[in-house]
């Protein structure tokens, strides 16, 4: 039940990020550049579960099985280095091990080759604007 569930909230996401796409939507004037670009990937394909402010309590997060990961913690975790290479292989083919989070997390490497027609520069691009978005978001050393 739990997967249907994520794979229905994953197809609506890809659905209206297409209806978005395709209205122009999503972009104000001020967001330039990859960590825009990153932003507006991030808003329609991870804050449903990471929620908008990437700490894990998305709407979808209560219908998963393993609560979605704290992504402002990245790197805190990766001795105070933004892990984009970790990060870039989890979105990309999924997560290398269970215990790193849950299996309910889509592995959008192939999500985004069908969105961007089979164009790997693009999907490449796609998730390193994801990887710098991420980055900036990350908690400060106190």
């Amino acid at each position: 039940m739990t997967r249907s569930v994520v794979l229905s909230a994953v197809l609506l996401v890809v659905l209206t990020a297409s209806a978005e796409e395709k209205a122009g939507a999503g972009k104000t004037p001020t967001e330039t550049g990859t960590v825009a670009a990153g932003k507006q990937t991030f808003t329609e394909y991870c804050a449903a579960c990471h929620g908008v402010d990437a700490r894990g309590m998305g709407p979808a997060a209560s219908a998963l099985s393993t609560p979605p990961s704290d992504l402002t913690t990245l790197a805190k975790k990766h001795g105070g280095k933004f892990p984009y290479e970790y990060v870039g292989n989890v979105v990309r083919v999924g997560k290398p091990v269970p215990a790193h989070g849950s299996v309910d997390m889509p592995i959008w490497g192939p999500i985004f080759g069908v969105r961007d027609n089979g164009n790997e520069a693009a999907v490449r691009q796609r998730i390193k604007s994801l990887c710098d978005y991420l980055a900036t978001l990350q908690e400060k050393e106190s």
